[in-house]
């Protein structure tokens, strides 16, 4: 099981020199990952938010081993053309560190229809699913330079608990990121319906959130590939750099 880092970049985290070096010294700690929040507003009482793209490549520049990503981009916001661009350039910049995180977003932020964005998840979903495909005809060479990771970039679908559409998804990608699982339970089912989906020796990752200091090993047990450390919507620099010092359990 490999253990990475997961912040809002809201706060004092909002400046992208501040999360290059956090994301540094959990390279020195022996971190497996790196990674940051999607998001244009958000609910009280974030304000301060930081671009995840452009965080992303302070950190690329600052590290040299750590995968990075977001966690996650809601693709029925964003042009598919233009995250195609933005993700081959970080995996090059990264030299093919780079896992993107996809999920429909929470309309319960107010980043959709202040916006203009689409609302309605069933619409959100549809152009989830096609924005993927369209992500993966870019990166299979539609549009050039290639990605370095081959045959392309890692995606982790996000699914939130215990809806199984977004898990069906997941089956088609690289790894799934479950939202408000009751405990570890609730992944070992979830665990036990990839492993009757794929096939056997199928590399496919299941990644949870844990708070800072939660116990690992009912996790590990029930087929965690991942655990991210958490810090909510108030990341404070000592804290997360606290967590990041100790190392990853």
């Amino acid at each position: 099981m490999k253990h990475g880092i997961d912040v809002a970049p809201f706060g004092e985290l909002a400046d992208p020199r501040v999360l290059a070096e956090l994301a540094s010294a959990a390279e020195e700690s022996g971190w497996d990952g790196f990674f940051v929040w999607d998001h244009i507003v958000h609910r009280s009482p974030a304000r301060a938010i930081a671009d995840p793209w452009v965080a992303l490549a302070a950190v690329a520049c600052a590290t040299s081993r750590l995968r990075i990503g977001p966690m996650v981009t809601p693709l029925s916001r964003r042009r598919v053309q233009k995250v195609a661009r933005e993700t081959v350039t970080l995996d090059l910049l990264s030299s093919g560190r780079l896992t993107l995180g996809i999920g429909l977003g929470s309309a319960r932020n107010g980043e959709f229809e202040p916006f203009g964005e689409v609302t309605d998840p069933r619409e959100r979903a549809l152009l989830l699913d096609q924005g993927l495909a369209d992500l993966a005809g870019y990166w299979a060479g539609e549009f050039e330079p290639l990605p370095v990771q081959r045959p392309r970039i890692p995606v982790w679908v996000a699914a939130e608990w215990p809806y199984r559409r977004p898990v069906r998804r997941a089956l088609r990608w690289d790894g799934l990121f479950p939202t408000g699982l009751p405990g570890p339970e609730a992944l070992a089912e979830l665990v036990s319906e990839v492993r009757e989906a794929r096939p056997a020796g199928d590399p496919f990752d299941m990644v949870v959130t844990i708070a800072p200091g939660q116990d690992l090993k009912p996790w590990a047990q029930a087929g965690a590939t991942w655990t991210l450390t958490d810090f909510g919507l108030q990341p404070t620099q000592a804290e997360v750099r606290e967590v990041i010092d100790s190392g990853p359990a």
